[in-house]
């Protein structure tokens, strides 16, 4: 078989296999709709036995990537057409291009989010938001910050009432969460963090659901700009 490189280290080998795998389909070096090389052949071109490549790609399979047809062979899965957001941090690490799309999504589903925050929240999720954000001005280091400005937009998509909002909350928040470390630059000064965020707990605690989606929106594309500053 063509040139598979050489045989990879023993301790980590499924691990190894996998990652080397995962990339050479994201890569495109294994088309979607395609069929991989015979196990055996796969296997010998890696270096590793069967039970190392099959157990890769059990990981793989649970992934999205592959698919096993009985008789015919392993099919590399067309992901864009049938894979779900819980594709999206296994992408971002892969290419840091995904992170604007996923930010496109960021503004305007967090925008909406606030909007409906301030039509549906209760009196107790208006005191935690407030809580929340006091707690991000208090935050001790940028990572810190980061971390307590996530919790203020997991509040508010729970404020919705809408457990849909809470889950595509989390899924934007687990795609960019592998690369946060590059993304903190909104961060770095907690006062000014608070005073960024301030506005949309506050119209969305006075109940003003015009005036929440404007402060979101305003609130997200300034941290998108600045985050995607620091990518450069």
């Amino acid at each position: 078989m063509e040139d598979y490189v050489e045989a990879l280290p023993r301790e980590t080998i499924v691990d190894v296999l996998e990652n080397r795998l995962r990339e050479e389909i994201l890569a495109g070096r294994h088309p979607a709709g395609s069929y991989l090389p015979p196990e055996r052949a796969l296997a010998d071109g890696y270096g590793v036995t069967r039970t190392t490549l099959k157990h890769a790609f059990g990981r793989l399979m649970q992934a999205g990537l592959l698919e096993t047809r009985h008789g015919v062979g392993t099919r590399v899965r067309d992901y864009l057409r049938l894979g779900g957001a819980d594709l999206l941090p296994m992408l971002v690490r892969h290419s840091p291009d995904w992170i604007g799309e996923v930010f496109e999504v960021r503004r305007s589903i967090g925008a909406l989010i606030a909007e409906r925050a301030a039509a549906r929240a209760s009196e107790r999720q208006r005191a935690e938001l407030r809580t929340l954000l006091a707690a991000v001005g208090d935050a001790a280091d940028a990572d810190a910050v980061q971390l307590a400005d996530v919790e203020v937009h997991r509040a508010l998509a729970r404020a919705t009432g809408n457990r849909v909002y809470v889950l595509l909350t989390n899924t934007l928040f687990n795609a960019y969460m592998p690369v946060r470390a590059a993304l903190r630059g909104p961060f770095g000064d907690a006062r000014m963090a608070r005073e960024r965020l301030q506005p949309v707990v506050d119209a969305v605690t006075a109940g003003d659901e015009a005036g929440a989606r404007r402060a979101a929106e305003r609130y997200l594309t300034a941290t998108e700009r600045i985050m995607l500053e620091g990518l450069v």
